[in-house]
């Protein structure tokens, strides 16, 4: 464009300050172009209008039909300078046709297969339609087919009903309230062994999906509900971790471990699960460790787990377990240098023996702690690393394995 054609100022988007190509009104009646509405209302989250600074009452986006003509007429009139016309912007779809889609899918196999087909292009146009499937109950509907786990029904050649309405679903990226919708259903569906149950027996991608989706549920969920997960769940989400199925799998269970670990007994039923030998053994893994967010959480999931005699007792069954934790500190992130110096000093404040202390040495876990003092790290990194030598300093300190410079930075 020309940059001596002087645009009307009432053309312009408030926020992205360029051309409105689709205009919409808010509540508070300020236009806006809608993409950038959209990103600032549920993107980011905001509940307020970027003008006024009052709360947008009504989610709804009114169409400001007069000024988008009045905007490409002037585009017409100026195409001698390099200004495009944009073309009309497609209506979002409307929530009566989503629920008559729904309804007629009841009616046959046949309809189901079209109406996850049309939903599968609506959910692929823009985020507003994602908005009006959420309203008109979509969610649910793909819920309860992955619930009633209809994998004999074939959808394409390539995968049954329960796969695409299990894409579908995690496509949607539903809101907070739907997801707890869906975990407290009061039809008796229960949407986490649905998803188990696919992570046992599905294809590798919904695998993947269902650990996302089961991930996304379990960060909303109350705390009773973690407590009372099945032991099933622990087994499927190491099993994941250890088919490596994808980076997103792998971190969805990492996630989820994480977070459903602190409560009640989940640190017993992760431990029977594997999880201690199963994060070692993704730490001993030169690839894994090449993004430090996944390292991250394998530490904090050992530091959790580690946190009961059952995971100590595990953690030190698995030869490799204190080499692979001592060679993490200070190589990753503050924060797996802090959890790995944690994880050492539970098994050091709680399972120490002479022979354990002796392999502590020799493995070089006392000069890695006498290092983590002497540069710059976190202060309580440094405090747990002093109270773990001056535990032990009768044994350690005066040891001939113990290099020179490492004794002179010994706590006293």
């Amino acid at each position: 464009m020309d940059e001596e054609i002087e645009i009307p100022p009432f053309f312009l988007c408030p926020i992205s300050l360029e051309i409105m190509k689709d205009p919409v009104i808010v509540s508070t009646g300020i236009t806006y172009d809608r993409d950038s509405i959209e990103k600032w209302l549920f993107s980011g989250k905001k509940n307020s209008c970027p003008v006024t600074k009052q709360d947008i009452t009504d989610a709804d986006l009114t169409p400001n039909h007069t000024l988008r003509r009045l905007i490409q007429s002037w585009c017409t009139l100026n195409a001698s300078y390099g200004v495009e016309r944009f073309p009309t912007p497609r209506p979002p779809i409307c929530k009566s046709e989503i629920e008559k889609l729904i309804k007629d899918s009841a009616s046959s196999h046949q309809n189901q297969v079209k109406c996850l087909k049309r939903l599968r292009q609506i959910v692929s146009e823009n985020k507003t339609n994602k908005r009006c499937l959420e309203a008109a109950g979509v969610p649910e509907f793909l819920a309860t087919i992955v619930s009633n786990n209809e994998s004999e029904n074939v959808f394409d050649s390539s995968m049954s009903l329960t796969d695409e309405a299990l894409s579908l679903l995690y496509h949607l990226e539903t809101s907070e309230t739907v997801l707890k919708n869906l975990l407290n259903n009061k039809k008796g569906r229960d949407i986490v062994s649905s998803l188990i149950k696919i992570m046992q027996r599905g294809m590798y991608e919904s695998r993947a999906y269902a650990t996302l989706l089961l991930k996304n549920i379990l960060e909303v969920a109350e705390p009773m509900h973690i407590m009372n997960l099945k032991p099933s769940v622990f087994t499927e989400v190491v099993q994941i971790l250890d088919d490596r199925i994808s980076n997103k799998a792998t971190k969805a269970a990492l996630h989820i471990l994480v977070n459903i670990c602190p409560w009640g007994r989940n640190r017993h039923k992760a431990v029977e699960a594997g999880a201690i030998s199963m994060m070692i053994e993704l730490l001993m893994d030169e690839s894994f460790s090449s993004d430090r967010r996944g390292p991250e959480m394998a530490m904090v999931v050992l530091d959790l787990l580690c946190q009961c005699a059952e995971g100590r007792a595990e953690f030190l069954n698995h030869g490799a377990a204190i080499a692979v934790v001592c060679k993490k500190i200070l190589r990753i992130s503050q924060t797996a240098s802090d959890r790995a110096v944690r994880v050492l000093l539970s098994v050091g404040r709680f399972c120490a023996t002479p022979s354990l202390l002796h392999e502590m040495l020799q493995l070089g876990v006392v000069s890695k702690l006498c290092l983590v003092l002497q540069v710059n790290c976190g202060s309580k990194t440094k405090e747990k690393a002093k109270e773990l030598l001056k535990l032990h300093a009768r044994v350690w300190k005066d040891s001939p394995c113990l290099p020179r410079n490492m004794i002179l930075a010994y706590p006293s």
